[in-house]
């Protein structure tokens, strides 16, 4: 094991901590499918996409689409709906069919309505669909919900119900309009007055409010126009009218202009809320914080997060164009919800607000983060016999979840039941333990630790994307196939204790673990230990240690960064001596602030941002010893992934884009 400026140290003391804590925490594969019953019927649909056309972040291009799409339950769509399009100008008939793809968990993808090959990706939760596009290059937003089987009227909307919108009504960074309001229906078609705040990009902070009076809706097979009145100005949120679509239990509406490229989501107020276990999730930012140097970043993702007892672990897959392709970002975040169900983040620039008392979460994102994402909590999965929860396999250092990429060599838990007879341990990572295997793409992986309810394996190098099908056998008996995406990178760094939310598992070049009482110093280069970081060269067998004789480093290029700022990298690749385990040497770069601060990951396709390390230089910010429970804030543009260039890139495909359907 190598410190800065090649020195070598031995790290028996930390895998002690690390395997202790862990005890109890080839052929090309098809997506599973056996979730596609979750899309059946007709549905209302809006999505939104934006194309970026210069280095300022202008858009050359919007599209919004709308209407009806019908599922037919078994894998294939059709949609009869209307396409408006700036390149034309005015509203547009639109029909097409495709094929869709989703997973027992609710994960899985559609073929693109507009773009020939490409391909949305999202999830299903409650009946409804989210997601984006993500790693087919360009930026949007799609959201489809149930038509009822009792169509939703004039009578039965009745409010009230918060609603958050995100518009580009000319394509400028400047003229972006981030809107937050409530409606009060009456069930007779009224809306009364409707109270706007929000903010136009150009405006900065300037909190800009409108009142808008006699606001009227009408039903018409289940869905709402909506009028506003009037026309748009530099001074004001909203005009025109706007599409509603509601939800068949009333709980989530979404919609946009019939002649803009808006997108609003929405929830009926709910007087408290609960916000605990998962909520899959998707939404839009525009990061207008550079707009001082004189451009904005459009990014789109959808993703899962976890909260538990004020924290949360939130994945994020991101498009956006001034990266050379999409990335997962992993990073913890904390909240504490006020008497109202609602809750701010550490930040305080994004808002969130529940309905259907915590079912369904909405953000809006405050200047200079305007945005609007939408999250539902995942429905709980149980199966007979050997089962695995189909979102049930994680990373075993970060706990990032299952939309999370998987990268060759990592260290993996798999969660469900019956997965084994009893509990074991093997240091020497065995391809059978206690009758207990796990096959990547029919490949053994090397198993750790198994118990009836969690396994920790190592995905095998060969096992390759972009899609990875996960299977375990007890005692002869296979378990449910769970499938999910391959990545370069996926880089989750243990903690101590282990969970992926508290310190980072780091050594001092004396071998001595960095605590809260022993900090690293400015300078100092410290061996922060992870998972995730995939390929090595020179390659090594499945389930062998990491070499002495030439150290195997990471093919792919790691980056770190400390309190935001970038760190150097002495060493990223396995740990020598262990099985298992990468290692990042980092050095702790001059200007971090003294105290807890966040140590982050970077692949090529990865960004994490969960684990704190201790810096000296004065009182640290949560005490003298570790806690489970740590909430700190970090420097929201560390929330951000540093972009690689400011020039937008040719349009890539990442590895994970599905081209078999």
């Amino acid at each position: 094991m190598i410190g800065g400026g090649g020195r070598r140290m031995r790290v028996v003391r930390l895998a002690f901590f690390l395997w202790l804590g862990f005890i109890w925490q080839a052929a090309a594969q098809s997506w599973d499918t056996s979730g596609n019953g979750l899309l059946q019927g007709t549905y209302y649909f809006r999505e939104v996409i934006y194309v970026i056309a210069d280095n300022s972040g202008n858009l050359g291009r919007a599209l919004s689409v709308y209407g009806n799409i019908a599922f037919d339950g078994t894998g294939g769509y059709s949609i009869t709906g209307t396409v408006m399009d700036s390149d034309s100008g005015s509203p547009q008939s639109f029909n097409t069919s495709g094929a869709y793809s989703i997973s027992a968990s609710g994960y899985g993808f559609l073929s693109s309505p507009v773009s020939t090959g490409d391909s949305i990706y999202g999830l299903v939760s409650q009946g409804i669909f989210i997601g984006s596009s993500t790693d087919s290059g360009f930026n949007d937003l799609f959201i489809a919900a149930p038509v009822g089987s009792s169509a939703a009227t004039n009578a039965s909307f009745k409010g009230p119900y918060w609603i958050a919108e995100l518009d580009y009504p000319s394509g400028s960074p400047l003229d972006v309009r981030a809107s937050l309001f409530q409606l009060n229906p009456d069930g007779s078609g009224n809306l009364g007055t409707v109270s706007v705040s929000g903010y136009i990009g150009g405006a900065g902070t300037t909190v800009v409010r409108q009142t808008i009076q006699g606001v009227r809706y009408a039903f018409s097979n289940g869905a709402a126009n909506v009028a506003f009145g009037g026309s748009l100005t530099t001074q004001n949120l909203i005009a025109g009218n706007r599409y509603l679509y509601i939800s068949p239990d009333g709980n989530f509406v979404f919609g946009g202009s019939p002649t803009g490229w808006d997108m609003f989501v929405g929830v009926r107020a709910a007087s408290s809320a609960t916000f605990g276990g998962i909520y899959y999730q998707a939404g839009v930012e525009e990061d207008e914080s550079q707009l001082v140097n004189g451009f904005a970043t459009l990014q789109t993702f959808y993703g899962s997060l976890k909260a538990n007892s004020g924290l949360i672990l939130n994945h994020r897959r991101i498009q956006s164009v001034f990266n050379n392709s999409a990335y997962d970002f992993t990073y913890q975040d904390s909240f504490s919800l006020n008497p109202d169900g609602t809750y701010d983040d550490p930040s305080g620039f994004q808002h969130y607000i529940f309905g259907a008392g915590g079912a369904i979460r909405i953000g809006f994102g405050k200047n200079p983060y305007l945005g609007i994402n939408v999250a539902f909590q995942s429905p709980s999965f149980s199966g007979s016999g050997v089962f695995i929860y189909p979102n049930g396999i994680v990373n075993a250092a970060s706990s990032a979840l299952f939309t999370v990429g998987i990268a060759p060599g990592e260290l993996i838990s798999i969660y469900g039941t019956n997965l084994a007879s009893g509990s074991a341990v093997d240091a020497t990572f065995p391809t059978t333990l206690a009758g207990v295997q796990v096959t990547v793409n029919g490949i053994a992986a090397h198993i750790y630790v198994v118990s009836p309810t969690q396994i920790s394996a190592i995905v095998p190098y060969a096992a390759t994307g972009p899609i990875l099908q996960f299977q375990v056998i007890n005692q002869d008996v296979s378990s449910n196939a769970v499938t999910m995406f391959s990545s370069l990178t996926s880089p989750g760094v243990f903690t101590l204790p282990p969970g992926g939310i508290g310190y980072a598992a780091a050594l001092h070049p004396d071998f001595s673990i960095v605590t809260p009482s022993s900090p690293a110093q400015i300078g100092e280069t410290v061996a922060v230990f992870v998972t995730g970081l995939g390929l090595v060269n020179p390659a090594i067998a499945d389930g062998a240690p990491g070499p002495t004789d030439q150290l195997s480093s990471a093919t792919s290029t790691i980056s770190a960064f400390v309190h935001g700022q970038a760190a150097t990298v002495h060493y990223a690749g396995l740990a020598p001596q262990l099985i298992g385990l990468y290692q990042i040497n980092v050095e702790v770069p001059s200007g971090v602030s003294a105290g807890d601060v966040y140590v982050d990951i970077s692949g090529p396709d990865s960004y994490t941002s969960q684990a704190l390390l201790t810096v000296a230089g004065g009182a640290t910010a949560a005490g003298p010893e570790a806690s489970t429970s740590v909430k700190l804030d970090r420097p929201r543009s560390a929330l951000t992934r540093p972009v690689r260039s400011r020039l937008p890139v040719a349009r890539q495909r990442s590895s994970r884009e599905v081209r078999s359907r």
